[in-house]
C-alpha cells in the first residue's frame, strides 16, 4: 500500500538521521577525550620537570651541606670523571656525600640537629609511583628519573642541565641529576644574578597549592 510505503521510508530516513548523528557524537567524544589525555599528560610533564628540579637540588644541597657539617676532608670538592678507576670513582661518590636512599633528603643522617633537603619526597607525576634512582658509583643517590615511557611533548629550550633532556623519546631518559659538572654549567650562568633559579617548566619556584622549602635547612 502507498501508505506503507511511505511510513517505511520516513522511518528509514529517520534511522539513518540516527546513525550519523551516533556517529558525530562518538567522534566528537574522541576528539574530547584525546585533547583531554593531551592536557592532562602536559600538565604532568610540567610537575615532573619541577618535582625532579626538587631531587636535583637537595641533592646538590646535601653534597654542599657535608662540607659545612665537616665531614667532608679537605681538598675541596672531587668531581668522576671518565677513565677513572671503579675504586676512584667510588672514592670519589663517597668524598662527594651522595645520600644513601632519599629518606637522607629529608633528615641528613650526619647531622645531630633534623636538617631538611626537601620539604617532602615526591612520587613521580607521570605515573604516581615511586621514582626510578639513578645511583653514582658506590650505589649512592646522584639523581631520579621517571618511570614512565611516554613521549614527552617538550622537546628542547631545557636549561643547561638538562640539555640532554633535548628530544628524547620517552620520559625515562630525563634524568635528573647533580654532578658538580652541572653545578659548575649553571653557575657560570646564573651566577651574576645571584638568584634563586625558576624551576623548569614552571612560573614560579612554588607548588601548586604549596610553598617552596628552603633547601639544607634546620629545626
Amino acid at each position: 500500500m502507498p501508505y506503507l510505503r511511505v511510513l517505511n521510508n520516513r522511518r528509514g530516513a529517520t534511522l539513518m538521521i540516527v546513525l550519523v548523528l551516533v556517529v558525530i557524537v562518538g567522534l566528537s567524544a574522541g576528539i574530547a577525550g584525546s585533547t583531554w589525555k593531551t592536557v592532562m599528560q602536559r600538565a604532568r610533564e610540567e610537575q615532573l620537570l619541577w618535582v625532579g628540579e626538587q631531587y636535583r637540588r637537595a641533592i646538590e644541597s646535601y653534597v654542599s651541606h657535608r662540607g659545612v657539617t665537616g665531614q667532608a676532608g679537605g681538598g675541596g670538592i672531587q668531581s668522576i670523571r671518565l677513565g677513572q678507576s671503579d675504586e676512584e670513582k667510588n672514592r670519589a661518590a663517597a668524598f662527594l656525600g651522595y645520600p644513601n636512599s632519599l629518606e637522607d633528603l629529608l633528615k641528613d643522617p650526619r647531622s645531630l640537629q633534623t636538617v631538611r633537603h626537601i620539604r617532602r619526597l615526591y612520587k613521580d607525576p607521570m605515573t604516581g609511583e615511586d621514582f626510578e634512582l639513578v645511583l653514582a658509583p658506590g650505589n649512592r643517590i646522584k639523581g631520579v628519573r621517571s618511570t614512565s615511557k611516554e613521549e614527552p611533548f617538550k622537546k628542547d629550550g631545557f636549561p643547561a642541565e638538562y640539555d640532554n633532556f633535548k628530544d628524547a623519546d620517552s620520559y625515562q631518559k630525563w634524568e635528573f641529576v647533580y654532578s658538580t659538572t652541572s653545578s659548575a654549567t649553571r653557575n657560570s650562568t646564573s651566577g651574576a644574578s645571584g638568584g634563586t633559579p625558576t624551576p623548569p617548566g614552571t612560573t614560579s619556584p612554588n607548588p601548586p597549592g604549596g610553598s617552596s622549602s628552603t633547601l639544607g635547612t634546620s629545626d
